[in-house]
């Protein structure tokens, strides 16, 4: 793995290489998570708002997994 400095952002610490590798596991899982999103919202015949809801509800999600990684210090 290439060496990367990260710049300093208030609020947020450096990250460790398990950490990052972390981090880059969640946004896999992120990306598999919304093709299966696109793929519910080409059928027509489910209900759009629970549809709303879930990608909603997994977007809230993953956001809270990497910031249990990331840690930051501020809201």
């Amino acid at each position: 793995m290439e060496t990367f400095t990260q710049p300093k952002i208030t609020g947020y610490r450096q990250l460790s290489e398990e950490d990052a590798a972390l981090m880059n596991e969640i946004k896999a899982h992120g990306v598999e998570l919304g093709k299966l999103v696109d793929k519910l919202s080409s059928l027509s015949h489910l209900n759009q708002r629970w549809l709303d809801i879930g990608t909603t509800d997994l977007q809230t999600g993953l956001m809270a997994l990497t910031r249990a990684v990331a840690k930051p210090t501020s809201f």
